[in-house]
């Protein structure tokens, strides 16, 4: 296997685990069902592509849990150009 597939199925594991987990209290936003979360480690069966070109989750009322809480933290968010969340900084 790939070290490069190893990483990813590595990331989709961690993601699917941490899902049971509840997110950082300083994330704020919501999802806009833009899918660029459906393409982090795999394409999803469930991501779907509109006519003009952007991607949308087809099941987005009822997704699992582990795309549910994407992104749980700050370090985990690899998709902040697009997605609907955001982290405000901790006021220490």
């Amino acid at each position: 296997m790939p070290s490069i597939h190893k990483h990813k199925v590595k990331a989709f594991l961690s993601r699917t685990v941490l899902s049971l987990l509840p997110v950082a209290r300083n994330r704020h936003g919501k999802c806009n069902n833009c899918g660029a979360c459906c393409k982090l480690a795999f394409q999803c069966q469930f991501q779907g592509i509109r006519p003009n070109g952007e991607s949308y989750c087809k099941i987005h009322k009822v997704r699992p849990f582990n795309c549910r809480k994407y992104p749980q933290k700050e370090s985990h968010h690899v998709t902040q150009e697009t997605c609907g969340y955001w982290f405000e900084k901790d006021s220490d």
